[in-house]
């Protein structure tokens, strides 16, 4: 269909779903014509939270040291741990001070993100099984699934009995 009518002035030709959505999409990623540029001070602060998790994982690790052939600890304990202050976290973050421009980049992904680990998580379920421990690399690989979700319920849920403790010492105090 040609568009070079007088009458066909305002008409638009038919859009292909798939190449407007990527139109829409690579727009919302630019800012007058420009690409746009993660802000800096948040590109800062997810490296130091990144940085800070990394050194406290690594510490874990040494006073938790891997044995082969035995459940890993260590790992264990590193992704319960960040799953329970992810779930506690994200509550107070998204409900009580949804702007907080900085905590998120810097404890959630910066933080937890360099802090927990599903790579060590599967390469130590995947060394259990080729040591021959099969049933320890089940308990692990499901104990920590389990573990994990229990955390991150119990850190919202935690973020949650906080929240209203405060709100009822506050309103006692009127």
């Amino acid at each position: 269909m040609a568009f070079t009518a007088k009458g066909d002035a305002t008409r638009r030709p038919p859009v292909d779903p798939d190449v407007h959505a990527s139109a829409a999409e690579e727009r919302s990623h630019t800012r007058r014509g420009r690409p746009s540029r993660p802000n800096q001070a948040v590109v800062v602060a997810l490296a130091c939270g990144g940085a800070a998790g990394a050194v406290a994982r690594y510490a874990v690790s040494l006073a938790m040291p891997a044995t082969p052939g035995q459940f890993p600890w260590g790992t264990f304990t590193i992704n319960v741990t960040g799953s329970f202050v992810l779930g506690f976290l994200l509550v107070l973050l998204l409900e009580r001070f949804p702007r907080g421009r900085l905590a998120r980049p810097v404890i959630g992904t910066g933080f937890l993100g360099a802090y927990t680990t599903f790579s060590t998580y599967m390469v130590d379920a995947v060394q259990l099984v080729h040591g021959g421990h099969p049933a320890t690399a089940a308990a692990y690989v499901l104990g920590s699934l389990a573990a994990g979700l229990l955390a991150v319920w119990a850190g919202m849920a935690g973020a949650r009995v906080v929240g209203s403790a405060e709100r009822w010492l506050r309103d006692g105090e009127r």
